[in-house]
């Protein structure tokens, strides 16, 4: 079903659905979706007034020749009343299209209860449109406020009604009509909608304003538009603009600390973003506080029991969650586990977790997608079979968590003693690695966020000259850079990898070697071997780096596919940008200021490292963008100089 609710589909003065905030459009979108080529729409209008003759034919009337001047033609237009309610079961089925009329808002009501129109809908896969009252009594709780004279005075007058249960936005139509209206002497909105609106909220727009609602997707609103809640009003959309009606539960939003921007994009699209963290509100920044919509502080991350009971509290509070997310490998499964417990279909779930979580798992994936990988077995197989499997890829190995992320708890190996004395050293926890034949070649990486189609809105390459192993184990400094554009061989890779893994709805990092030398089974010189599935945003700072890279915000671009499943935010000028990192304890040879004096109108970003990332990239960083490639290696080298 897809659901439309409005004031008035036509502005006022208007003969015709208004094209505004592309509303036309998407109706005949949806029309076209549920009725093939060849046949016509058929119209099911349903009666404010089943009983008053007059006024439903007025509507019928009204409503048919305004279907038709916006340029829909239909096989017939029936409108449903008293006179045929015995009929609605065979009338709503046949259907292509309902339409709610508009009027007043309990007569309607209480004739819907009558003809048994909810269970009717059910399962439905038309078209269901509501105008004013109609678009009321799509919500499960409707209020109905009063609006005949008599009503605001009347004690016995019921405010609240149980509707269709299509949606539970409660909307107070026609904003333009109704912001000074008067009820028995009271103001709709600051007398009346303003007091009931405390545990509630209410929706208002102007006429030609609509709220849409696709199957499998949240509803959006487009056009300006306020809310009304705990007693006040604020604007939350702009003409032309959308807002998601959607709950996004954000996991650990203050780390890494960059995190807050993809709340901040949520917000900005519209979506209520409910963080969890393990930190006081106001320990939070400030950036992070302005896009939280609500937050709920737990003792400890790790606890699931407390983080379970603070979704069920948004929840109960806000309704449906419809995301929940990190951007966090470190809680790749527990957000799974969430999903899981809360039915959130937008996401990984417990059941399928293993295959981009477990280095094990990720083999079977990269086969069906004739993906060349590394050889690899289980430790858990044991010395004696690990011994035998490394005669046939010769030394050096590496072990690695099957389970895990980062160089940390990562070996290489060069010789059966010093494998050996690994076994025994880690003889209780053996059995949690996997041993990998090692690869020589250059680690690069495939970014990308794909939308709910598996189609990707974003990608890019970024190139690690030195492996972070390498890198955390020497003390080295790091240094890696975003290309500008994606190589194309690596762009098909990368999604015939993404298609393999069934990734949708997400931000990915998939690892790659590009062979230095041919080898047997792998492929020729150049040719990319797969490394690693992430489902998160790459680390760090890289994030940031394609911004500056691409002259885009990737936080939006989340945020958008995340709220519309779509691209909203173009890019600009295309860059290398390069990062490089520098420890504590080392005597560099040019200061800071040196290197602000020559690189300081290139540097995009130049801050201390949070110690928590320190040993993957130094305690300081600095980052510059370059038009020529030829650039980045002295940058390197001007900074990590001793």
């Amino acid at each position: 079903m897809t659901l439309f609710l409005t004031g008035s589909p036509t502005r006022f003065g208007e003969p015709s659905f208004t094209e505004d905030n592309g509303f036309l459009a998407e109706v005949k979108a949806a029309l076209a979706a549920v009725t093939r080529p060849d046949c016509l729409p058929r119209v099911l209008l349903v009666s404010a007034a089943p009983d008053d003759k007059g006024f439903t034919a007025s509507v019928k009337k009204g409503m048919s020749e305004c279907i038709h001047k916006s340029g829909i033609k239909t096989a017939e237009i029936v409108m449903l009343e008293r006179k045929n309610a015995a009929q609605a079961p065979e009338l709503v089925q046949r259907a292509h299209w309902v339409i709610l009329c508009g009027g007043h808002v309990p007569t309607q009501n209480k004739f819907i209860h009558e003809i048994g129109l909810k269970d009717l809908l059910k399962g439905y896969r038309g078209v269901v449109m509501g105008c004013s009252a109609g678009s009321m009594n799509c919500a499960d709780d409707v209020y109905s406020h009063p609006e005949n004279p008599g009503e605001a005075s009347d004690p016995n007058y019921r405010r609240w009604l149980k509707g269709l249960g299509l949606t539970d936005i409660q909307l107070v139509p026609h904003f333009e009509q109704v912001c000074y209206a008067k009820v028995d002497g009271l103001r709709l909105f600051e007398d009346i909608a303003y007091p009931d609106s405390w545990g509630h909220r209410f929706y208002t727009f102007r006429d030609g304003g609509y709220v849409m609602k696709k199957e499998g997707f949240p509803a959006e609103l487009r056009g300006e538009a306020f809310e009304i809640t705990r007693g006040a009003m604020r604007r939350i959309c702009e003409e032309n603009q959308s807002y998601s009606f959607m709950n996004l539960v954000f996991i650990s939003p203050h780390f890494p600390q960059t995190y807050w921007h993809f709340c901040a994009g949520a917000k900005a699209n519209g979506v209520n973003v409910l963080g969890i963290a393990d930190t006081d509100y106001w320990n939070l920044p400030q950036e992070l506080r302005s896009s939280l919509s609500d937050y709920y502080q737990v003792h400890s991350l790790e606890n699931y029991d407390e983080i379970y009971r603070a979704v069920a509290w948004f929840a109960h509070k806000w309704g449906k969650i419809d995301w929940i997310e990190s951007n966090n490998e470190y809680w790749l499964e527990q957000d799974a586990r969430l999903r899981t417990d809360f039915n959130v279909n937008t996401g990984i779930k417990s059941d399928s977790v293993a295959a981009i979580r477990n280095k094990s798992e990720m083999k079977k994936y990269y086969a069906y997608g004739k993906i060349p990988t590394a050889r690899q077995i289980k430790c858990s197989e044991g010395l004696l079979k690990v011994q035998a499997f490394v005669k046939k890829t010769g030394y050096p190995v590496i072990a690695k968590p099957d389970s895990g992320m980062g160089a940390s708890g990562t070996f290489k190996f060069h010789s059966d003693e010093e494998l050996k004395a690994w076994f025994k050293e880690h003889e209780h926890d053996y059995k949690y690695f996997v041993l990998e034949e090692f690869i020589t070649g250059l680690l690069v990486s495939y970014d990308a966020i794909y939308d709910s189609k598996g189609e990707p809105i974003f990608e890019n390459n970024t190139i690690f000259p030195t492996p972070i192993m390498e890198i955390v184990h020497g003390n080295l400094e790091t240094c890696y850079w975003t290309n500008q554009t994606v190589p194309a061989k690596l762009a098909a890779i990368g999604r015939r990898t993404v298609k393999a893994f069934g990734i949708r709805s997400r931000f990915v990092h998939l690892e790659f070697f590009q062979l230095d030398r041919d080898r047997t089974g792998l492929g020729k010189k150049g040719d990319y071997v797969g490394l690693e599935v992430n489902m998160r945003p790459p680390g760090g700072y890289t994030p940031d780096m394609m911004n500056f890279a691409h002259s885009t915000d990737v936080f939006q671009i989340w945020a958008d596919m995340v709220a519309f499943d779509e691209v909203r935010k173009p890019m600009g000028e295309q860059y290398y940008c390069a990062y490089a990192g520098r420890r504590d304890g080392k005597a560099y040879k040019h200061s800071h200021q040196d290197i602000w004096d020559r690189y300081g109108s290139a540097i995009c970003m130049a801050e201390r490292v949070p110690a928590a990332l320190a040993d993957d990239l130094c305690d300081f960083a600095f980052m510059a963008r370059f038009k020529e490639k030829k650039e980045i290696q002295p940058f390197f080298d001007f900074v990590t100089e001793q």
